[in-house]
Parts: structure tokens; sequence; C-alpha cells
């Protein structure tokens, strides 16, 4: 990004940003949710791949609205996640059951906490341009990446880290 001349742009390049994060997060996701041994952690892992998805069609909506190239900007960011989970579940995490299990969700939710902050980050820039429609649909996203946090905090708290602990 070459430096922003207003907010617009940097909401544009924040919305570039994330495709790109959600593209890196996809595909790591994709690896790691054979891994998984527990069934419920297996079944979210691969119901995310749709919601992943379905943001990924919300942001390039957005900046097609906005008259942009529709394109994605490379995020350095989830790029180091994506690192910090191959590193964790792939090439050095048991080979499986709950240890690996809790690896998984501690990645995945790493992965999840930049995408709240980079959805909230934009649905606030729309705010603040009166981009009403944007702000709705980043809020939205938001809220369904949120609620997937929440649920594999219940996953890793009523189960799998009990069982890892009994490991």
């Amino acid at each position: 990004m070459s430096t922003p001349e207003d907010l617009q742009e940097i909401y544009i390049d924040e919305l570039k940003d994330l495709w790109s994060a959600n593209d890196q997060m996809n595909r790591v996701l994709k690896k790691i949710s054979s891994k998984a041994t527990d069934p419920a952690l297996k079944e979210m892992l691969t119901k995310w791949h749709d919601g992943i998805a379905t943001h990924t069609e919300v942001l390039k909506e957005l900046i097609a609205a906005h008259d942009e190239k529709v394109s994605k900007e490379h995020c350095k960011g989830m790029e180091g996640l994506v690192e910090e989970a191959t590193k964790h579940v792939i090439e050095e995490g048991p080979k499986k059951g709950p240890l690996l299990d809790t690896l998984i969700i501690a990645q995945y939710q790493r992965m999840t906490h930049y995408g709240i902050a980079g959805f909230g980050t934009a649905a606030a820039y729309a705010k603040a341009l009166g981009l009403k429609n944007d702000e709705k649909k980043l809020k939205a996203a938001t809220k369904e990446i949120y609620g997937g946090d929440e649920y594999m905090t219940k996953l890793a708290e009523t189960g799998i880290n009990l069982h890892a602990e009994a490991a």
C-alpha cells in the first residue's frame, strides 16, 4: 500500500488485507481439520470453511461496490499466524488425540482473533465513512466470527482440554 491519502483508502486496503487473511486461514484450516480427532471439533472446522468463503465474498462485493480493483493485498499478519499453526499442528504437534486437538483450537483461535480485529476495524471505518450497508455486513461477519471463537472456547473448556489433561 502506498501512503494513504484518506480514510477511504485505508478502508479499502483493510478489506483487501482481510481477503488475503481469509484465503490464508482457509488453506491452513483445510490441512489442520483433517488432523482433528474430536468429532465436534472436526465438524466445526469443516463447517467453518463455508463461513470463511462467505466472508470473502462479502469483502469482494464491498471492494467492487467502491469501484476499486477487486484484488487482495497480501496479509503479513495472517502469514505469521499460519506459519505458527503449521509449525505447532502439522510439523511438530502430536500425531493425533486430545493434545493435538488442544493445539488446533489454540491456533484456530489465534487466527480467528485476528479476523475479529480486522473485520471490527473495517466496520468502524465504514461507520466513520457513513457506509451503513458496509458497516452492517462487516458487523454481521464480525459477530459470526466471534460466535465461532466462543464455540471453540466451549469445546476446549467442556471436553477437549479435560481429555488432554487426562492423556
